[in-house]
């Protein structure tokens, strides 16, 4: 067996396969929603109404940055503010029924481009491979 190849050039083209394939998985979706838009979403969907604090902690970004992006998306439509039932200073993001359709859409579409290119260019054994490296990358991104 041969040593592995050292941790930085294993991260330089882990990020460029990433890339890459962020970029399939936009095109797959096609509806001009971008990045931080989506992961503003995504969160949302995942913890349910948030603070603009709590979102900005979560995504490890400035408030300010979150109130940006909130503001596109609910001029959209995709997502809604409503009073904080205990700090009437605060507003609570929620998904709209657009937004958590937008979700699931890109959910959907980004699922399935994957899972086409699996099975396009991979074969069975590394099919295999792949799904366990999937618990290894889960553990690189979690917080």
């Amino acid at each position: 067996m041969t040593d592995p190849a050292p941790p930085r050039d294993i991260a330089e083209e882990l990020q460029l396969a990433i890339a890459v394939l962020v970029r399939q998985l936009r095109a797959a979706a096609g509806d001009g929603v971008s990045l931080s838009q989506m992961s503003v979403l995504k969160r949302l969907d995942r913890l349910g109404p948030s603070t603009a604090s709590e979102l900005a902690r979560a995504e490890r970004i400035r408030p300010q940055s979150v109130i940006a992006t909130v503001n596109s998306l609910q001029a959209d439509g995709h997502v809604a503010r409503s009073p904080h039932p205990t700090d009437r200073r605060q507003q609570l993001i929620a998904l709209t029924p657009q937004g958590r359709a937008l979700v699931q859409q890109r959910r959907e579409a980004g699922q399935g481009r994957i899972a086409e290119l699996i099975a396009e260019r991979l074969g069975p054994a590394e099919q295999q491979l792949l799904a366990q490296a999937v618990p290894l990358l889960r553990r690189l991104a979690e917080d």
